[in-house]
């Protein structure tokens, strides 16, 4: 089931938020017999009863049009969850401050946001975790000019760039900046809302080049070759791949912790919940790998600007892959501490603790 979140609340309730602690369990006594007594061996301990899961009336999964979100829109559309709930929706978030605001009140139990704005949210008091990062390589550029193949080569040139001051501004700058780029001198940068809306100015020709996440990359292409598109806007290329550039500008593999899923403070304390949701989100990325076809019809239903064509394309080509929080753990400091030296309020001023990572 797929709703639209309203855009509204205000960052002054992210002050007025805490993290709640958590209770512990009292041991079990220990009954000692007499001293006369022979002493049998010890059994051996029966393995614990799984703990069950408190059954909810709704779960509420929200996450931007992209890919990290299309295995929330399987759980919500396969009812896979519905062992642990009666009811499943999915609800798109249109903008940063949206997500923000939804995160400040608590109005999702699941979302996927960009890694950098859960650490911040976390270190401004808003009681979430993160589960896991599954969004590793979403980020390209796209022109109308083949042969760039590294940002140097867009030097004198004008980017559309969605989200100003989130994901992907924040690669972008990073990037630009360890190749002696003045961002805004030697290259020129227009803001736009959305990754959809970016799309829209290159299919249209009013600009010509973009830096996209997938799936608008795949189609936006796609678009480009169709007719009566391809009258306005005859071709496109898929540019520099940024996830390259990251690891050929910074020595690391060729990919970025960007994007996760997180849970809400009220879900905290149910492990067995968690769990499960993982195991479900797993396997519903699994799906979307194995068909990227039904993938994309799927997620067409859901995002009306985004074609079943387009996103099955950009399924086949993405290193989605799913890494508990605690395993990504040393990919995410690298990145945190890149942003921390670069703007500290990126990320909330300091590196998240251990409680973060669920």
């Amino acid at each position: 089931m797929r709703q639209d979140l309203p855009p509204h609340a205000t960052r002054r309730r992210l002050l007025e938020l805490g993290v709640a602690g958590f209770g512990l369990a009292a041991l079990p006594g220990l009954h000692a017999r007499a001293a006369t007594a022979p002493v049998a061996p010890a059994a051996p301990a029966a393995p614990a009863a799984p703990a069950p899961i408190a059954r909810r009336a709704r779960l509420r999964l929200s996450g931007p049009p992209a890919a990290v979100s299309f295995p929330l829109m399987r759980l919500a559309d396969s009812r896979a969850l519905a062992d642990v709930a009666d009811q499943v929706e999915f609800a798109l978030w249109k903008s940063p401050d949206q997500l923000r605001a939804q995160a400040i009140e608590q109005s999702a139990d699941f979302v996927a946001m960009p890694s950098n704005v859960a650490a911040n949210l976390f270190n401004r008091g808003v009681p979430l975790r993160l589960l896991n990062v599954s969004a590793w390589g979403l980020l390209w550029m796209v022109s109308r000019e083949p042969g760039l193949r590294t940002l140097a080569d867009f030097r004198g040139k004008e980017v559309v760039m969605p989200f100003r001051g989130d994901m992907p501004d924040i690669v972008f700058r990073l990037l630009a900046a360890r190749q002696g780029l003045d961002v805004g001198k030697d290259i020129a940068l227009r803001y736009v809302s959305s990754p959809l809306d970016a799309m829209q100015l290159l299919v249209m020709r009013r600009a010509d080049h973009a830096l996209l996440a997938e799936p608008a990359v795949s189609v936006a292409l796609r678009k480009s070759h169709s007719f009566p598109i391809d009258v306005v806007a005859p071709e496109l290329y898929r540019s520099v791949d940024l996830q390259q550039e990251w690891g050929r500008v910074l020595g690391r593999p060729p990919r970025i912790p960007q994007a996760g899923i997180t849970a809400a403070k009220g879900l905290l304390g149910d492990a067995a919940l968690l769990a499960r949701f993982e195991r479900a989100y797993t396997e519903a990325l699994h799906w979307c790998q194995a068909d990227p076809s039904a993938c994309g019809t799927m997620v067409a239903r859901h995002v009306n600007m985004l074609s079943a064509d387009g996103v099955a394309d950009s399924v086949r080509i993405d290193k989605a892959a799913v890494v508990s929080a605690a395993d990504a753990r040393a990919e995410l400091e690298f990145f945190y501490r890149l942003l921390l030296e670069q703007q500290p309020g990126l990320v909330g001023g300091k590196l998240p603790p251990a409680a973060f990572y669920a």
